[in-house]
């Protein structure tokens, strides 16, 4: 009914309701992923409370990593079962009561099943196949700026509520940061409940940009097996060279973004004296230009090559990481980081989608996305263990920083093997 009503009202002013799926997408995406990225603000308050080593922690959030990449191919065909408010409503519910549950742990294997295994399967859920699924089929017009769109409020979703969970922590205590958390989640899956709808024939409207003059049809209900849909796009997929090579890319991307700087930059600043709120603000200032930095990417992904887009992303990235270090972690040195290192968090995710659809075509680009994802998600669970196994024996983060700036190098050099021509790759 509230969706119904909507509709009209915003017909009434000329506003397509593909508009309000992509407000809807937008908050549940910044919930989620920043339920993905908080944690990293309570590695050095679990340590004090419980005594748990950096390695120990890491373990549970790079089982979140890899659990969060894996679940997004599965994520798209249960969508297609199942409907994207369902599949969405029922994925936020099950983030929030592991948090809730969370509030009462004292033991690390607590720590992995809750934060780490629960956790790991709900925002994979909602990861960024949720925004694909939504721009495909609510836009025919403007998918690449929608895409940057939603893919920017992940991204930021991880970064810009750092400094308030950060802050509520120093001054209260970890779970009353969880607690916010949990309403926020509470907040979003209202917003889906009431205003999320499956497709644009749910409510007789066509694609924002679609002037087909044919009639509406509902399409049949999908009644493939899961895992069949899944593993079958994988299986063919896997037999071409490109999809090779955006699967190793975009492991490097979630190695040198989530599963490290997000996990591990406000420790490494406490090692070299930095406060955790002004760590944390750093983060969120990375948060805010990639917001603009993922937008921008998306518009310039509609205009240019996106081989050579992604040829400067991993580069300029890989520099960044490479100068971290050399920064002193002075206020200017960090500054210039956090702008420069931003603006490219995560902009190779429109690019990327728009390479999967070019070659594989748009019907199986959800699910090929979906397994292009779990590379970066297996990415970043590795430099999320990688980076917290250094600091316990090495005593350092800093070799992490250089490896993972040596690998966006190796990102910038492969991706330029893929061929320029359009053809699908895989039928």
């Amino acid at each position: 009914m509230i969706s119904g009503w909507l509709s009209t009202a915003l017909a009434r002013r000329n506003i397509h309701y593909g508009w309000a799926m992509i407000a809807v997408t937008f908050v549940t995406a910044l919930v989620s992923a920043a339920a993905v990225g908080a944690p990293g603000v309570f590695i050095v308050p679990l340590q004090k409370e419980f005594g748990w080593s950096t390695a120990e922690i890491s373990s549970a959030m790079s089982i979140r990593f890899v659990l969060f990449g894996l679940m997004a191919p599965f994520a798209a065909a249960l969508m297609n079962r199942y409907g994207l408010r369902n599949v969405t409503l029922i994925a936020l519910l099950v983030v929030a009561a592991s948090l809730i549950l969370s509030l009462g742990m004292t033991q690390v294997w607590q720590l992995m099943a809750l934060w780490g295994v629960a956790v790991g399967i709900g925002t994979g859920m909602t990861a960024l196949v949720l925004g694909a699924t939504v721009a495909a089929r609510w836009f025919s017009a403007r998918r690449g700026l929608v895409v940057g769109i939603l893919t920017a409020s992940a991204a930021t979703g991880q970064l810009i509520f750092l400094p308030i969970l950060a802050s509520i922590t120093e001054h209260s205590n970890w779970r009353w940061a969880l607690a916010l958390m949990c309403v926020m989640l509470a907040i979003a899956a209202l917003g889906v409940l009431l205003v999320m709808r499956d497709r644009p024939s749910d409510i007789g409207i066509r694609p924002y940009g679609d002037t087909s003059t044919e009639p509406l049809v509902a399409p049949a209900p999908n009644t493939s097996p899961i895992m069949a849909a899944a593993l079958g796009a994988l299986r063919d997929a896997a037999q071409t060279k490109v999809f090779w090579i955006l699967f190793a890319t975009f492991f490097i991307c979630g190695a040198s973004t989530n599963g490290l700087v997000q996990v591990h930059l406000i420790p490494m600043c406490l090692d070299f004296g930095i406060p955790q709120i002004q760590a944390a603000g750093l983060l969120a200032a990375m948060g805010v230009f990639d917001f603009v930095g993922t937008i921008a990417s998306g518009w310039l992904s509609d205009r240019y090559d996106n081989r050579y887009l992604l040829f400067w992303y991993y580069g300029l990235r890989g520099l960044s990481l490479l100068a971290l270090p050399f920064t002193d972690f002075s206020f200017y040195g960090l500054s210039l980081f956090a702008l420069f290192y931003g603006l490219d968090w995560i902009a190779t995710v429109p690019p990327t989608v728009r390479l999967t659809a070019s070659k594989f075509g748009p019907e199986r680009a959800g699910l090929v996305f979906g397994w292009i994802f779990a590379g970066h998600q297996l990415g970043a669970a590795t430099a999320a263990f990688g980076a917290g196994l250094s600091r316990t024996v090495l005593l350092s983060y800093l070799p992490a920083f250089f490896a993972a700036g040596a690998l966006c190098i190796v990102a910038a050099a492969i991706v330029l093997m893929i061929s320029n021509d359009k053809k699908v790759a895989a039928a």
